[in-house]
């Protein structure tokens, strides 16, 4: 395994990182290990945008076009 030094890290930052690895009960580096884990290694959620594009195409519109049923009754009125 590498070795990362980051150097001038604002201290509001590090502070940070120690209260929020105290609260897990790692250290610090380990913290920041799995902030950089998560940000860099796992995958980017889809937009709903992309998921909707991924949805493949299964036949014209009008197949799914509502049809009212006349021996329904009317109850929005």
């Amino acid at each position: 395994m590498a070795n990362l030094i980051v150097r001038n890290v604002d201290d509001a930052i590090v502070q940070a990182l120690k209260a929020r690895a105290g609260l897990e009960g790692i250290s610090a580096e380990a913290e920041h290990r799995k902030i950089l884990e998560r940000a860099l290694l796992r995958p980017a959620k889809k937009s709903f945008a992309d998921a909707l594009r991924s949805i493949p195409t299964v036949g014209q519109d009008s197949d799914f076009e509502r049809v009212q049923d006349k021996g329904a009754p009317d109850v929005f009125n």
